[in-house]
């Protein structure tokens, strides 16, 4: 064979060989490309596994706050009870409500406030009754007008979710009420505190407080 001709099949080989190589490191990149594509969607799956399932109850659908733990476990008078009654019959059925009961009562708003939609009532509690001297107290549930109009004070005519509850809120007496603070510290018009809230009934969403809250006129 001449020397020129055994040159040609030399670079021939080389071109062959160069091709190849290019050809299986292309094949290469894509195989890799594809591997990693079919694993990409992986990281969604998992997380849409560990999703809370439709329905179930969050932290944010639960009552909070210290007082809550005071709350019947079960009966009339627990979270699941009160959840089944309008906001009156539900506030009877709690052993913390029943001096606000009383005065609701007193006051002839038991059917207002069952019939009502979608509000939030502040509930003072027994204890936050107790700081009101017993002579005013008494004087205060005598008179029907001015009790009509503290009672009807404490509530709004909306549902108040905790996320919404920081605010001004226009109240069924038609003054405003003042929230702030932040879940599960909340504080109402300065100095009422929530000690249980988010507490859900049939027709109202309450949050419980330590102290009457008095409108301004």
């Amino acid at each position: 064979m001449s020397l020129t001709l055994r040159r040609r099949n030399t670079v021939a080989a080389l071109l062959t060989a160069t091709a190849l190589a290019v050809s299986l490191g292309a094949c290469s990149s894509s195989g890799s490309s594809t591997s990693a594509e079919s694993k990409a969607p992986a990281a969604p799956a998992a997380a849409t596994g560990t999703a809370t399932p439709s329905g179930a109850a969050t932290s944010g659908d639960q009552p909070f706050g210290t007082a809550c733990a005071a709350v019947p476990k079960d009966g009339a008078g627990s979270f699941a009870g009160m959840a089944k009654d309008p906001v009156a019959t539900a506030a009877s059925n709690n052993p913390l409500l029943s001096t606000l009961v009383t005065a609701v009562k007193q006051a002839g708003l038991v059917d207002t406030l069952n019939s009502a939609q979608n509000v939030t009532v502040f509930a003072p509690t027994n204890d936050a009754f107790n700081k009101i001297p017993k002579a005013t107290l008494d004087a205060v549930l005598a008179d029907k007008d001015k009790l009509t109009k503290i009672l009807t004070y404490h509530v709004v005519p909306q549902r108040l979710a905790p996320a919404a509850l920081t605010g001004a809120h226009k109240t069924l007496e038609t003054d405003n009420l003042t929230v702030t603070g932040t879940t599960p510290d909340f504080t109402v018009n300065t100095d009422a505190k929530v000690l249980c809230g988010n507490v859900q009934t049939a027709n109202a969403t309450v949050y419980i407080v330590d102290t009457v809250l008095m409108p301004a006129s």
